[in-house]
């Protein structure tokens, strides 16, 4: 029995634990409000890491911003109302899923622009090679040497 125990633990250390970034220290009493700053904390960026979120993030900015997030929390704001001051301060950037508005048409749009392009471009390449001959007309020589080849 104990050798089952030892080896259960063994593999309980080899197992990958998800480790956020979040200490103790900033965790808030009221479970309700620490879900909520949890949520807004997926959707920001860290500055400094760029392809996290604050969330998962051990960088020195990310904790300032999980704490700032918190604090408005705790001040009664509204997530949009924490999003909006934190997107205020930081731009656009901040948000790890980029909202819709005239500054982000282009990013938005782009990749419809792209496809859009390309299928034209593919079918008007289509279009001009179609019904144009691929290679040469063989000479009255070849010809002959073809028919005898294929015994006509």
């Amino acid at each position: 029995m104990a050798i089952l125990a030892r080896l259960l633990f063994a593999l309980l250390l080899l197992l990958p634990m998800s480790a956020f970034a979040v200490n103790p220290d900033e965790v808030l009493s009221n479970p309700a409000l620490e879900t909520r700053a949890r949520a807004i904390s997926t959707e920001l960026r860290c500055m400094v890491c760029q392809n996290q979120s604050i969330d998962d993030s051990n960088a020195d900015l990310a904790r300032d911003l999980r704490l700032l997030v918190r604090k408005r929390l705790v001040d009664g704001d509204s997530n949009q109302q924490v999003l909006d001051y934190i997107v205020s301060r930081y731009g656009e950037f901040v948000l790890l899923k980029p909202r819709l508005s005239e500054k982000t048409y282009v990013l938005w749009g782009a990749p419809i622009a792209l496809l859009v392009i390309g299928a034209i471009s593919m079918a008007v390449f289509a279009s001009r090679r179609r019904g144009k001959p691929t290679g040469t007309r063989l000479t009255g020589e070849e010809q002959a040497r073809l028919d005898a080849l294929l015994g006509e």
